[in-house]
């Protein structure tokens, strides 16, 4: 298994065919920013970047720091919110098609994987969108490309990919699912010699260097983003469970489906591709680490995306750059008919059905993944329940005026805390709200900014019924019900808006009680 076989000889990128793709998404997300509203996550990455720390209880500073950044630099709107999450999708098209190119793949084979990557569901979900999983996408295919490099050309590549999964460490740690995948493909599967290699472990170091502010946040608090990722299993596990292997199709899209199972089919049949054949192992051990803690599909896109890349240069590359000749003439015993280089006529047959693919799954994915439908259309159509995104960038603007006038009618204004029951309601009365006090916050990061002062005995509350605060208050009456008008049925739709006084305690010994991760 650890033998050298025929190594495969990467194409040349053809920059001036995907640098107009790239700029061509960039151009249209932005385009899109201002549609809908801003999602629940970026009002709070907006909050949390007023209050940049080394980590946080729910995750490191990463995704946090850009919002502040971007909005540092471009103003305090959605435009300059979402722009790192669009140059984020551009260049998540751009690694593909390297990742293409680094397996052979032509200018066309370059060109299916940058454009089926960018107007993929999810990759157009994260760029539209800032979240998380935005900046991850990108890390995880940096990554890949990098230990593709260091496993097809030259071992130095290691200390890159331990460059970029280090930074990752400061934006997600999920990259670590990515680690052991390939640590236990290499195990199994070899090259094992890589596993004693010095640039492997200095690459280990790089990313232990630049991930330190995450890692040393997690020891010195315990390890918060362990009961967080079980408070997030809790409540969304079994659903996440039973959702995670079908959903597996509908990442990309389910029309690119049998390219990405063609590109990890010849991952795990090629002589030529050989060295990196850990990858198809690290697909499933990533996935079952992800599925036994309840994580949801998309955790493991990164080597979806890295599949169906090579899946496009199998559609494209000549036999001759993949190694295919060589393999056969040498007498590979893993070289058989199954995995002998499609005659031309055949692979340009392929092609144009895969170029099909690509152009009917970019307008599905674009109707589902971007704000492309007027809201109210959009509200009467499955979308919502198939982007859950969408309907968390609804309404703010419309809860927070309710709740505005719910606040003007109190009879003590100054005396009155104003409490929301989560981020995404915090963060939009911090947004759009005027004439507010500070908004206070129980969940995740937000209750360790601390409980209202105590002068505030009575409380304008969001989210919450009567019955979720016992002993907290001696009377709360609903005063209003959130309603968005646009008919989309999200999470903030019905939920109540409390007038409560008469505090039982000082909120020092309260605001343990209102604490919770979600």
């Amino acid at each position: 298994m650890d033998g050298a076989p025929p190594q495969t000889r990467p194409t040349p990128l053809y920059w001036r065919a995907l640098l107009p793709v790239a700029l061509v998404l960039i151009a249209a997300l932005l385009a899109l920013a201002t549609r809908y509203g801003y999602h629940r996550d970026e009002l709070y990455f907006r909050l949390l970047g007023r209050h940049l720390a080394i980590g946080y209880v729910d995750q490191p500073v990463g995704t946090p720091a850009l919002a502040r950044l971007f909005t540092a630099l471009f103003g305090d709107n959605l435009v300059a919110l979402r722009l790192p999450a669009a140059l984020a999708a551009a260049g998540i098209a751009l690694l593909a098609a390297a990742l293409a190119a680094e397996f052979g793949a032509g200018r066309r084979g370059q060109l299916l994987a940058a454009i089926g990557t960018a107007t993929g569901v999810f990759p157009l979900i994260g760029g539209h969108v800032l979240l998380t999983s935005s900046v991850d996408l990108l890390i995880w295919l940096g990554t890949i490309l990098c230990s593709v490099r260091a496993l097809l050309r030259d071992p130095r590549w290691w200390l890159a990919a331990g460059a970029v999964a280090g930074v990752g460490l400061l934006n997600k740690q999920l990259i670590v699912l990515l680690a052991i995948g390939l640590a236990v493909g290499l195990a199994a599967l070899g090259p094992r010699r890589t596993l004693r290699d010095r640039y492997l472990w200095l690459g280990v170091a790089v990313a232990a260097v630049l991930g330190a502010p995450s890692i040393v946040y997690q020891i010195a608090h315990g390890f918060p983003q362990l009961a967080m990722a079980s408070a997030l299993s809790a409540d969304d596990g079994t659903e996440n469970r039973i959702e995670f292997v079908p959903f597996q199709l509908v990442l990309l899209g389910p029309l690119l489906a049998p390219i990405w199972f063609a590109g990890l089919g010849a991952l795990a049949r090629r002589p030529a591709w050989r060295p990196v054949r850990c990858l198809v192992i690290a697909y499933p051990v990533a996935g079952l680490i992800a599925l036994i803690g309840g994580g949801r599909a998309d955790y493991v896109i990164g080597l979806v995306v890295a599949f169906f890349a090579t899946g496009c240069a199998v559609l494209d590359a000549d036999p001759a750059t993949t190694g295919e000749v060589g393999a056969r003439s040498a007498g590979s015993p893993s070289a058989g008919a199954a995995d002998r280089a499609m005659p031309g006529a055949r692979r340009r047959r392929w092609l144009r059905l895969a170029v099909a693919a690509v152009a009917v799954d970019a307008v599905i994915a674009t109707l589902i993944s971007l704000p492309v439908l007027p809201v109210r259309v959009a509200g009467q159509t499955p979308i919502p329940g198939l982007n859950p995104t969408m309907r968390d960038a609804v309404g703010w603007p419309a809860y927070v005026h309710q709740v505005e006038a719910v606040y003007r009618s109190v009879p003590e204004p100054a005396a009155t805390a104003l409490l929301a029951a989560n981020y995404g309601e915090a963060g939009a009365l911090d947004r759009f709200g005027t004439g507010l006090p500070t908004v206070h916050s129980g969940q995740n990061e937000l209750w360790e900014q601390g409980p209202p002062p105590d002068t505030a005995t009575a409380a304008v509350v969001v989210g919450l019924e009567p019955a979720d605060l016992p002993g907290v208050f001696a009377h709360c009456e609903v005063r209003a019900r959130l309603d968005n008008g646009v008919g989309v049925d999200n999470e903030e739709q019905g939920r109540a808006v409390l007038f409560c006084t008469g505090r039982t305690a000082g909120w020092p010994a309260l605001w343990p009680r209102l604490h919770h991760l979600d």
